[in-house]
């Protein structure tokens, strides 16, 4: 706590000059193009990952960056807090991609790898049910994705995948992806590089964004449809 407290102190002294007029903007409401779904692991920064400023980003964050799946009727098969900012972030807000981010070294990853029980915590057992999908592909052994990864790490990379699929569950999901007005995005954080990857379809893996992969993605993101144009 007390490091909270002089990081506090040192932004309102250094940092809050430079963001008084960003914050007197966002005073007025938000406009973030992207929605970014990432585990709650202290070591994930979205913000530091991307070098994004307030404003920029809808962030949801939880334990495994899980996405309940919803019913046929749209309504989530669990907990309702990743399904409103669903809602709220693609029916209310000019968003146009979301990005499903895992990492390595994720313990959530570790716990469903190991059986998910987790002794003394039936909620985050519960929870981590949500991965179960994602251990099913990675004992099928049909993918090779994450191939030479720590098992850990190579389902979360499947994780990532199985999220995604969960997140076209959703109606509004569904509605955005086939009026071409919403892009979905597959990364994985590798911590110890501090590298970011991005799952290629075309490849069926996840590569690095590096300047060339980073290169490829911009000019790709360049011819959008009208439609997309459109949200803004």
């Amino acid at each position: 706590m007390k490091k909270l407290i002089r990081g506090l102190l040192d932004f309102q002294r250094h940092t809050l000059p430079s963001y008084r007029a960003t914050f007197a903007r966002l005073a007025k409401g938000q406009s973030p193009d992207c929605l970014f779904i990432s585990c709650s692991d202290s070591r994930v920064v979205p913000n530091l990952l991307v070098s994004t400023d307030p404003g920029d980003l809808f962030t949801v964050r939880n334990v495994g960056n899980l996405v309940p799946p919803a019913r046929p009727g749209g309504q989530p098969s669990a907990d309702r807090g990743e399904a409103a900012a669903i809602e709220f972030s693609l029916g209310f807000l000019p968003i146009e991609d979301v990005v499903v981010c895992g990492h390595s070294s994720c313990g959530a990853m570790k716990a469903i790898l190991a059986g998910g029980t987790v002794d003394g915590a039936p909620n985050l057992e519960q929870w981590l049910a949500h991965g179960t999908p994602s251990l099913k592909a990675l004992r099928e052994k049909n993918t090779t994705v994450g191939e030479g990864l720590p098992d850990a790490d190579r389902l979360s990379q499947l994780n990532v995948l199985e999220q995604l699929e969960h997140l076209k569950t959703y109606p509004i999901v569904r509605d955005r992806l086939a009026a071409g007005t919403l892009r979905l995005h597959g990364w994985w954080f590798d911590i110890g590089a501090a590298q970011v990857h991005a799952y290629r379809d075309d490849l069926g893996r996840f590569v690095p964004i590096d300047e060339t992969e980073g290169d490829r993605i911009l000019t790709s993101l360049t011819d959008e449809p009208p439609a997309l144009r459109a949200v803004q």
